[in-house]
């Protein structure tokens, strides 16, 4: 294969690389350029998603080092549209000091996100995920004049490192073993040789590695000071981008690359594999995030614990180990993504207006702003899984995938505990409702309200995911059949 032919089908990558080379040359030139390196940042994000749109149906490249098939073309127009929202958001707090290094380094990890969508060897995987982790610990604590973001982006620097180093470590043990990082090729080996105690460690250790990424409990602790330190935007990216991502990715590891050794997490049928060890971080992520989110009065900390929360739901489908389950996790991690950028946004323009973001900065906010205070409704209910939102048929599909997985119904407890804490989040989601519609009519007593400012582009951004939202959950098979169809 020659060069051209190489960089036709790397296409999107190249140009969301030369976008971020021209934000940063335009910062550079000019130190307030703000409008215009937004301008040129999401101008390369459409063109790239209309160069994904061009690529071939199917195309493996290097023992799946650049892998081209629906799947992956979909989820990279996903990334990308998730970066779009991003750099929007970007107008709703104070611009940055230097916004064309920071729209770069968003870029950048944009095309860590893809080089993880598409790929299926374990290097490969690794070199995204470290593009896109050294990005984000940068957009972390990029905000020099907070001493919460370089608190923020230390601790994710730390806790990444160290993920990283689980997932290095279990990688190597598993080339050891097997002799391959192609997830194919290990899947073909580990099908015709017997479980080592060392590739057991190896496996393990990798599912660790991912996570930390993805903040499933016990290794959540680096996201509450993340999400409320770093800067909106980053925080937002670093929700959404990633977690979406991360998952499809370590879908694709378990489900293709250690499919031979799944396992059972059954509750009358427990057998060794990975699939008690998913089933146990999910059980987990559920108890402690929805638990300890009770406790929070700061939305962007609420918020964090309820994605520890979520990181169950999402590995609950990846559990139940088929098709149907995989389609269902990637559906609600979507939807999830789309609903917190949009959350994100609000608590973006509260911060700026009122110089925080605890519940009492949100009290009143429907007499303040009618917009603002519908549309977190909106996010809020459909977190909760109420509906007709896209939470309600994202946590629909998972549960169902899951009931239907094994026999005599066997993933049935971890259903019920995602029930039950489906049910415990509904409180303190709405107690963030209630300081923005309730309490509104204290606090009109108490001072006159003054009116939320935000522009035009701000107010479209909100509404724009706020309507995707109740979309996806009226017709929520626009994606939901589009992403069961690319999955082989």
């Amino acid at each position: 294969m020659s060069y051209l032919e190489l960089l036709k089908l790397a296409s999107p990558e190249a140009v969301v690389v030369l976008t971020a080379l021209v934000a940063l040359s335009i910062g550079f030139l000019a130190k307030r350029a703000t409008s215009a390196c937004a301008f040129v940042a999401g101008l390369g994000l459409i063109i790239a998603i209309g160069a994904v749109l061009l690529l071939p149906s199917n195309e493996t490249l290097f023992g799946g080092m650049l892998v081209i098939s629906p799947l992956t073309s979909l989820f990279k127009i996903i990334c990308l549209a998730l970066a779009f929202f991003t750099i929007l958001l970007t107008q709703a707090e104070k611009a940055p000091r230097h916004p064309g290094e920071y729209l770069a380094l968003v870029l950048l990890a944009t095309v860590g996100l893809m080089l993880l969508v598409g790929s299926e060897e374990l290097l490969m995987i690794f070199i995204g995920l470290e593009l896109l982790g050294l990005s984000l610990y940068v957009l972390a604590a990029f905000d020099k004049i907070d001493g919460r973001s370089a608190e923020a982006g230390l601790k994710y620097f730390l806790f990444g490192s160290m993920s990283s180093a689980f997932t290095l470590f279990g990688i190597s043990l598993v080339y050891g073993m097997t002799g391959a990082t192609g997830l194919a090729a290990i899947s073909t080996k580990l099908a015709t040789t017997p479980v080592q105690p060392l590739l057991a460690v190896g496996i393990v250790m990798t599912l660790v590695g991912f996570a930390f990424k993805i903040a499933a409990a016990p290794f959540h602790l680096w996201a509450p000071d993340a999400y409320q330190g770093a800067p909106v935007p980053s925080a937002a990216f670093i929700a959404s981008g990633s977690k979406v991502a991360s998952f499809l990715v370590l879908g694709k590891i378990v489900l293709i690359g250690f499919a031979p050794v799944h396992g059972s997490a059954g509750w009358h049928a427990m057998v060794a594999g990975w699939s008690p060890v998913l089933a146990a971080l999910a059980a987990l992520s559920i108890v402690i995030g929805n638990l300890v989110a009770l406790a929070q009065s700061n939305v962007r900390r609420l918020l964090a614990y309820s994605a520890v929360a979520h990181a169950g739901y999402t590995l609950i489908g990846f559990v139940a180990g088929d098709r149907e389950g995989f389609s269902a996790a990637l559906f609600y991690t979507t939807v999830y993504a789309i609903t917190l950028v949009g959350a994100f946004g609000v608590v973006g323009v509260v911060r700026r207006e009122t110089g925080g973001d605890d519940f009492s900065n949100f009290s009143g906010l429907v007499s303040r702003s009618p917009l603002l205070a519908g549309c977190m409704a909106i996010f809020m209910l459909s977190l909760a899984g109420i509906p007709p939102l896209a939470g309600f048929f994202g946590k629909f599909y998972l549960f169902s995938a899951a009931l239907h997985a094994g026999a005599n119904h066997a993933l049935l407890w971890l259903v019920a505990l995602g029930l039950i804490g489906s049910f415990v989040s509904l409180y303190y989601y709405l107690l963030v409702l209630k300081a923005i519609f309730v309490d509104a009519s204290s606090v009109a007593v108490a001072e006159p309200m003054k009116r939320m400012r935000y522009d035009s582009l701000q107010g479209a951004t909100v509404t724009l995911l706020a309507a995707a939202v109740v979309l996806l959950g009226v017709m929520p098979n626009v994606l939901a059949s589009r992403i069961l169809a690319a999955i082989p």
